[in-house]
């Protein structure tokens, strides 16, 4: 199956599904702002009329069946809130499927005005109800406190960790949208990356020094081929096997969606297991949503939040509330995937 390309604009920002959940929200979205997105596609997007057609790259960096190019960004919050099935995915069918990470860079700078979105303190009210659809705690008032002024430098940074270690910046990736997402940090600053490189076990002089050299590089790769291969919003993941059959999710989708792009191309897959309990999940994860826990140990979301909250009582974890909802974490200094 060829994809039509489409040539990116590095602006489809925030990737969010809730913008028609109010008629304002509605009337803006028609107006093609990439601030915005579609409920029904979990997408921002923007179009234009260049087209080619280019062939995936299907290079393997393990020697698992499945590759995913996962396009996304640091304050993609549809990707934010696609964290409890991506990690569901990678705990059922990470020994078959490689992730592999790219940042597409949706808010080069603030140097425009469309759909009535022009400055940074007109999202915040849009972070607010993303979170409310996706469950997923967010709070919008970074933009009215410490706003960003780009996407660029968390998503160079990324590349930077990279280059250190794969499971070490993905782990920094986790670290900034926690920053950004609930603590209301800018991690366009260079002092709030650096912070959470070191969570992370990132060696900071040497992501400063990637930072400011070879991982711009990398990042304008990441832009490059996202162009080539047609990405129009995030969060976007190509799943490719060792003889180059593609199967694509586009947007914010269930787990369901995930699951059978595998099962379609290795449709003898079988799932990997792992213990549910609270202990096993926090130990893998370390950090949690009430959503992610629902997600990975099967149980319902009332009953989830009541068990992590019971456990914060009693001083197993620790609970960060938000106007929009909480995170739990362990109450020990480990950190793990």
């Amino acid at each position: 199956m060829n994809l039509s390309v489409f040539a990116i604009t590095v602006l489809f920002v925030f990737g969010t599904s809730i913008c028609k959940a109010q008629s304002q929200s509605k009337m803006e979205s028609k107006n093609k702002n990439p601030l915005l997105c579609d409920i029904e596609t979990g997408m921002c997007e923007m179009t234009s009329d260049n087209e080619k057609t280019i062939v995936i790259p299907v290079e393997q960096s393990t020697k698992k069946p499945i590759k995913v190019i996962y396009y996304t960004d640091p304050i993609c919050s549809s990707c934010w809130g696609i964290e409890p099935q991506l990690r569901k995915l990678k705990l059922e069918y990470g020994n078959i499927i490689d992730i592999e990470y790219r940042m597409g860079g949706l808010l080069p700078d603030w140097s425009y005005n469309s759909g009535g979105i022009s400055k940074p303190s007109e999202v915040a009210r849009h972070w607010d109800e993303v979170s409310l659809y996706y469950d997923m705690p967010i709070d919008g008032d970074v933009w009215l406190e410490d706003p960003l002024h780009s996407s660029y430098p968390p998503s160079i940074a990324f590349k930077a960790a990279q280059m250190q270690n794969n499971e070490k910046a993905i782990l920094f990736l986790r670290e900034i949208r926690e920053m950004v997402f609930l603590h209301k940090k800018n991690i366009a600053k260079w002092e709030n990356l650096e912070a959470a490189a070191k969570i992370a076990g990132l060696n900071v002089e040497q992501l400063n020094n990637d930072y400011e050299g070879k991982a711009k590089e990398l990042f304008q790769d990441d832009i490059k081929l996202a162009r080539e291969l047609g990405v129009r919003g995030f969060p976007t993941m190509f799943f490719i096997d060792n003889k180059g059959k593609r199967e694509l999710v586009y947007g914010a989708k269930p787990y369901s969606f995930y699951e059978v792009a595998v099962l379609k191309l290795i449709p003898k897959a079988v799932k990997g297991d792992y213990k549910k309990n609270w202990e096993n999940l926090f130990e893998k994860y370390y950090t949690l949503t009430a959503k992610e826990f629902s997600e990975l140990s099967g149980a319902g979301r009332h009953e989830s939040e009541q068990v992590l909250n019971e456990l914060t009582a009693i001083g197993k974890l620790h609970k960060l509330t938000t106007k929009n909802g909480s995170l739990w974490k362990l109450n020990n200094n480990t950190r793990s995937l």
